[in-house]
């Protein structure tokens, strides 16, 4: 699974590493709090299914990445890895004003090289 950030490639989550007992645990844990319900773009869900869970995990996902929470990345990513199983891509735009989220099924991107790019501060057009 990829995380994308504004296009980015932040994360890849290696579903074939087995996690430690101990954050298993954890995540069962995130399982029963959501259980409870939540608030998800505005209204309350009071008994999400799989889908509503994976949307408010992946909002925490962003907020974690923004505020470099490794521990809440890493535990919103191995939510999202195994509890979605064909989830290939997390594809997290921001803007000025909002932040968007997409959870990608059927697509991957691979052989990816990521180029900086840098603006001359003193060039001649182009014409």
């Amino acid at each position: 699974m990829q995380v994308y950030v504004n296009g980015q490639s932040q994360i890849e989550y290696d579903r074939s590493k087995s996690l430690p007992e101990k954050q298993l645990e954890y995540l069962e844990k995130m399982d029963q709090e959501m259980s409870a319900g939540f608030e998800l773009a505005g209204e309350q869900v009071k008994d999400p299914d799989l889908l509503q869970r994976a949307q408010f995990v992946a909002g925490y996902l962003s907020q974690a990445l923004f505020s470099e929470n490794d521990a809440m990345i890493a535990a919103s990513c191995a939510w999202l890895a195994l509890r979605l199983q064909d989830l290939k891509q997390v594809k997290i735009i921001q803007d000025e004003e909002q932040i968007s989220i997409d959870l990608v099924f059927d697509e991957t991107r691979v052989n990816q090289v990521k180029v900086d790019l840098s603006m001359p501060t003193k060039a001649k057009p182009l014409h």
